[in-house]
């Protein structure tokens, strides 16, 4: 009986990528940062998963093939929202790739995308129940205070709350405020409510610089620990939904829209012609409060600068379109000077609308 001597010849290993493949890869994930590029890695691993597990090299890839994948995506019982922001990283991948000269066309251009409901399904929480997770926050350590009051006061995203540091407080024209950094890089200066203020002031004690939200191991609080805080005080606040970091941010939304700061706009798309102007709410008057002037009162009596006096004097933004006689509202704030003011802030009237439902 003979034995087969074992062979020595090396397999030759096929490459996961071509190297226009892996320069695209990396070009286009080169251009985000944070979650953002995260997220985009998760989508664009999960998507060349499913194409080598059928031999289909990224620039190969047809239309079909990527309608095949979003309909798998659909039969496993993902969300239509989760399968839309899959198909938009794999059209934003390829349009960087023909972009670049990687190739020709894209195989995503016309993929279709389910279509999204207008409302939203997030978990909601109305104004007594945000006013009790405030409270349970109130009577536990001062950093869960600081961050519950961020998240539901201000509205702030998980990662911009966390990312917060202390050098970054300040006072400007009697306002306290906060310097974050937005998603996509932007830095914003947002005023701070008081209980908010003195949460921070709590949570920070003595020190002078670092992040404003520490562990218990004085390293900085990541959003993963931030999520376990809200779901414990939402626990401890008798809330038996699921809650999250974000559905505190969608609460601040909807108790600023019922509080009274939602927008004198809408904007619709651009229109070819211009139409109607948008008939939206006038605000109602209070008792005692003073008649404002009209925008057609403030163009005769200041013809040099109709539209920022106008907009600084309170004339709701429906009544200086329409005197601009601009089509789209877009055009007329941008002559609202004031529209960053921190006096206007949504977080002063959000907490004032939840204060009597949080004592």
């Amino acid at each position: 009986m003979t034995t087969a001597a074992p062979s020595t010849a090396l397999a030759t290993i096929q490459p996961a990528f071509t190297d226009p493949e892996r320069l695209a890869l990396a070009g286009f994930l080169a251009g985000y940062r944070g979650l953002t590029r995260e997220a985009y890695t998760m989508n664009l691993r999960q998507f060349t998963t499913w194409c080598r597990a059928r031999s289909l090299p990224l620039f190969a890839v047809r239309r079909a093939d990527i309608e095949g994948f979003a309909r798998e995506l659909e039969a496993r019982g993902r969300a239509r929202a989760t399968v839309t922001r899959r198909l938009c990283t794999i059209a934003g991948f390829y349009r960087y790739a023909v972009e670049e000269e990687l190739l020709d066309h894209s195989p995503a251009a016309h993929v279709r995308r389910p279509r999204l409901d207008y409302e939203s399904h997030a978990t909601a929480l109305d104004r007594n129940e945000l006013g009790a997770l405030l409270v349970a926050a109130g009577l536990g350590p001062p950093t869960e205070h600081a961050l519950i009051s961020l998240l539901a006061l201000n509205g702030l995203r998980v990662s911009e709350a966390t990312g917060a540091d202390i050098e970054h407080l300040g006072l400007e024209r009697g306002h306290r405020t906060l310097t974050i950094t937005r998603k996509g890089g932007k830095v914003v200066t947002i005023p701070l409510a008081p209980r908010t203020a003195r949460a921070i002031d709590l949570a920070t004690g003595e020190r002078c610089d670092g992040p404003v939200f520490l562990t218990e191991g004085e390293r900085r609080l990541d959003r993963h620990g931030a999520g376990r805080i809200v779901r414990k005080l939402a626990r401890r606040a008798g809330i038996t939904k699921p809650v999250g970091p974000h559905t505190l941010r969608h609460a601040f939304i909807t108790a600023a829209q019922i509080g009274g700061v939602a927008s004198n706009a809408t904007f619709p798309e651009r229109r070819e012609r211009p139409g109607p102007a948008p008939q939206l709410p006038r605000p109602a008057r209070r008792a005692g409060q003073v008649r404002q002037q009209s925008a057609d009162d403030l163009r005769c009596h200041h013809p040099g600068k109709p539209l920022t006096t106008s907009l600084d004097a309170g004339v709701p933004l429906r009544d200086v379109q329409e005197a601009a006689s601009h089509a789209d509202p877009r055009t007329t704030i941008r002559y609202d000077r004031a529209r960053g003011s921190l006096d206007r802030h949504a977080t002063y009237i959000v907490a004032a609308y939840i204060a009597g439902a949080a004592r």
